[in-house]
């Protein structure tokens, strides 16, 4: 059984080291591993960051505040870029880390990398956790992960704070 571990322990050193390798980018799927490797850009934003966030734009927007350090954050995450990769033509997918600042160039994009979104990512930096929270929503307590949807006016049509269900969640998308 031992040994068993250790093969497999030694299995995945030896493919994490594979996707970290530098790719011959010479041939077109290289370069295309080469940007799904990437990590994506996160922006830091503040409350008025956060304010111009919630403006209504046109278009039906869906907010996911969410951690690295949160762990039903990362166990709902995979299922948030699949319902905004689904629902392009229909929503704009923002989600928002309140991780550390010092975060913005660590874990938080190496985990948006690891979960392939390529929605625009934000870290809110705060002195006031409380006004930022009252700037979301009346219904938001401040825990993690808080879900929210606004329709094009800004009016929101859907909340959760904590996981939210999928299916509940496509549903509200569907409705536009």
């Amino acid at each position: 059984m031992r040994e068993v571990i250790v093969v497999l322990c030694l299995s995945l050193v030896f493919l994490s080291s594979c996707q970290t390798r530098k790719p011959n980018t010479e041939t077109p799927a290289a370069k295309t591993e080469t940007v799904s490797i990437s990590p994506p850009k996160v922006t830091q934003i503040d409350e008025q960051g956060l304010k111009d966030l919630l403006k209504p734009n046109g278009k039906p927007r869906l907010i996911n505040f969410w951690a690295t350090w949160c762990g039903p954050c990362r166990e709902e995450f995979p299922d948030l870029v699949k319902i905004g990769a689904d629902h392009k033509d229909k929503i704009d997918l923002i989600t928002v880390s309140l991780d550390e600042p010092s975060e913005i160039n660590g874990e938080v994009p190496k985990f948006l990398a690891q979960m392939r979104s390529d929605s625009p990512a934000y870290l809110l930096k705060t002195s006031d956790a409380d006004a930022a929270i009252n700037i979301v929503s009346k219904d938001w307590q401040g825990a993690l992960p808080f879900t929210i949807l606004f329709n094009a006016q800004g009016e929101t049509i859907y909340s959760k704070q904590g996981k939210f269900k999928p299916d509940v969640l496509v549903a509200e998308i569907e409705k536009f």
